[in-house]
């Protein structure tokens, strides 16, 4: 008897799909359709542009409350300050130790690379205006951590001070949980609404994912890529190191597992991370995956919205290597203290740093600053930023993931039996 059975395509199979399909789209379109008002703005700024960004506003949407009662409901879940504690330091130490340890490989990757040597810049040329390029100040980002109106951080987003009011609000529903039984119950409750409303949400990525990246494709083409391969490879190449001998190194030292299951369970999280290059839209679908490896929801609905706040490995080794090249392109020699002074800057700027597409140029330009190289430079990369944008993201949502395993492994909280599960087809 003929197995009748047509398989539905799996979801992340759709999202896969649709990348490669609005890539080819995108690509024909910048290359065999004649430039004019019907291909720029009506297609590529008109059609791709609105229904790409409609798919990231209903993600944009759903991301504060998401963090808010997902933080709130699994500190209340954890029960007690010292569980808490521990889940607490032990990922922000990870977060920041690899933060750190990407802008350091980056920095000896770009030096052996080399790239933007021979380009010869000279100061002046190509002047770029960063907003937002206020002098940095480690007492005001600490200050600027808590929150002095709830409201206001939820209403602006401000996701460093909404992590830490609702971790204050859990907390204090724990320890008076007698007290507080429906106030415990809405907050556990709207925590699955979001978790529902997400998934309703995810049914349309295939669709955002082909528009948002045909019209990318449709924009850049190849030729603004090919003048900067030296660039991109070097940033490319540092992602690839962070992802294969960090990650995943310290996912097999720390947990005993087999990291090609992370690779094969986690990709489509790394393909959506990829098209829409922001690390808090993927929040939900981060944590919705780490369940189905095995990590206790308890742990990374703390873990994944804290990362994409404050975890930016990949931003990190962007702007390590655009240090690099743009001292190259203007024949600036950097010291090691130079060096010294780029890790630690590159490390601070990241906590507190939106995930959201291209902010990543904002806080290049604190670190830029920070060493005395000229601003700019940003307009040498701004063109092809898109792209690499993209790929950092996949990378800064791979080490929340990755921190979140070993953490969770280390408190008991991680089923090793879920994780070796074969991907389901």
């Amino acid at each position: 008897m003929e197995k009748n059975k047509k398989k539905k395509l799996g979801l992340s199979q759709q999202i896969f799909i649709a990348l490669i399909a609005g890539l080819v789209v995108g690509i024909l379109i910048h290359y065999f359709m004649p430039a004019g008002h019907f291909r720029d703005d009506v297609l590529v700024e008109g059609i791709f542009y609105t229904i790409g960004q409609v798919f990231i506003r209903l993600m944009q949407m759903l991301v504060v409350p998401l963090v808010f009662f997902s933080i709130a409901d699994g500190c209340r879940n954890l029960g007690d300050t010292e569980t808490l504690g521990k889940v607490g330091v032990r990922i922000v130490l990870f977060y920041i130790c690899t933060t750190a340890l990407a802008i350091f490989l980056s920095l000896m990757l770009a030096r052996i690379i080399g790239p933007g040597k021979g380009m010869n810049m000279s100061l002046g040329a190509n002047e770029f205006e960063v907003d937002g390029g206020e002098e940095f100040s480690l007492s005001k980002t600490i200050l600027n951590f808590v929150p002095t109106n709830p409201i206001g951080a939820l209403a602006n987003g401000e996701m460093i001070q909404i992590i830490i009011f609702a971790v204050i609000v859990g907390l204090l529903i724990a320890s008076m949980e007698d007290r507080l039984i429906t106030l415990g119950n809405v907050v556990t409750e709207m925590n699955d609404l979001m978790m529902g409303m997400t998934m309703w949400v995810m049914k349309l990525a295939p669709i955002g994912v082909f528009f948002l990246i045909s019209r990318t494709f449709a924009s850049l083409g190849y030729d603004v890529i090919i003048s900067m391969l030296s660039y991109m490879a070097t940033v490319l190449g540092g992602l690839l190191v962070q992802l294969i001998l960090v990650y995943m190194v310290l996912l097999t030292v720390f947990t005993r597992v087999n990291p090609i299951n992370f690779l094969k369970k986690f990709a489509p999280v790394m393909t959506f991370a990829f098209s829409t290059a922001s690390s808090n839209a993927t929040v939900p679908v981060n944590i919705k995956t780490l369940e189905e490896m095995g990590v206790d929801r308890k742990i990374s609905s703390f873990t994944i919205p804290l990362g994409a706040t404050i975890n930016m490995d990949g931003t990190a080794i962007m702007q390590g290597v655009a240090v690099v090249f743009i001292a190259n392109a203007y024949n600036i020699d950097l010291t090691a203290a130079d060096f010294a002074t780029v890790i630690l800057t590159a490390t601070i700027a990241s906590v507190g740093t939106a995930g959201i597409p291209s902010v990543g140029l904002i806080t290049l330009s604190m670190v830029l600053q920070s060493v005395g190289l000229p601003v700019e430079g940003i307009a040498m990369i701004m063109g092809i930023d898109r792209i690499l944008d993209m790929a950092r993201s996949a990378i800064n949502i791979s080490g929340d993931a990755t921190g979140t395993i070993i953490v969770a492994n280390s408190v008991g909280s991680f089923n090793k039996e879920k994780y070796i599960r074969k991907v389901e087809k």
